[in-house]
């Protein structure tokens, strides 16, 4: 029965990807990893050319400058639209007379997801390539945990509201980031790192834990509604989450210990 169960799930899911826009889906994936290719190469050109703490780096440094530099164009274009579509667009407002607000999406709301899909597999890629000097396991589980929420909504267009509070966590990139720049650069006893560190300690309060607290109260008052999605939907809005919120949770606590030490040593 339980495999039954799973053969007729793949089915429907089979099936609304067939009846999905799929040449703006395979446009707005193929697009994304050739703007991440187009970003690294432009990071390496510019760098080079300005910087000259970038020539001082390892080739190892250097890829990890550039990949960075793709995170951060990615972070900054998904959280744009992610706080876009959660909290100022009305296709996710409570109006009772709309369709269920977990199976609510459209042409717009899908595309920015092919653009996290086309990321994900290329900075995936990069981990696994280099593996484990630009992550370890916990970035890989990150990443495919991410990967399969966020292409379950772009097929299906259920929970997309959902996988839009998770990517608004995206807004913690760009500090984290240059906090990395930062050290590399050799300015990590300057004020600008200083500043970075507690403006990063802030934002990954804002969009890594308290965002998800939100996102836990949102899933209970509209429980009724992620019950309308199919089996394997709701499992992911109430699963993913969770686990992100424990990784989230372990990272916080090394930003905080490291914050720490770094007013300590101020101090």
């Amino acid at each position: 029965m339980a495999i039954k169960s799973y053969a007729t799930q793949a089915e429907l899911l089979l099936r609304n990807y067939m009846h999905a826009d799929s040449y703006a889906l395979c446009t707005s994936i193929i697009g994304s990893i050739c703007a991440c290719k187009m970003v690294y190469d432009l990071s390496q050109v510019i760098s080079a050319a300005y910087l000259k703490s970038y020539s001082r780096l390892s080739k190892l440094k250097k890829i990890e400058w550039n990949n960075r530099a793709i995170s951060t164009f990615h972070a900054i274009f998904i959280t744009t639209m992610s706080l876009y579509f959660v909290f100022w667009s009305d296709l996710y407002s409570d109006d009772r007379f709309a369709p269920a607000i977990t199976l609510r999406h459209s042409k717009l709301s899908t595309f920015p997801l092919g653009v996290s899909i086309g990321y994900f597999l290329s900075d995936l890629g990069m981990i696994i390539w280099l593996y484990p000097s630009l992550g370890g396991l916990e970035y890989v589980a990150h990443h495919l945990l991410s990967m399969l929420s966020v292409i379950y909504a772009m097929v299906t267009g259920e929970g997309q509201i959902y996988t839009y509070m998770v990517l608004i966590s995206e807004a913690t990139t760009p500090s984290i980031n240059l906090r990395w720049y930062l050290d590399a650069a050799g300015m990590k006893t300057s004020r600008a790192y200083l500043i970075n560190g507690v403006v990063m300690f802030l934002a990954w309060v804002v969009a890594r834990m308290l965002l998800f607290l939100y996102l836990f109260y949102h899933i209970w008052v509209h429980y009724d509604k992620v019950m309308q999605m199919q089996t394997f939907g709701h499992c992911l809005v109430l699963g993913v989450p969770s686990v992100l919120i424990v990784l989230n949770s372990v990272w916080f606590w090394k930003i905080l210990m490291g914050l720490k030490k770094t007013l300590a040593k101020r101090h």
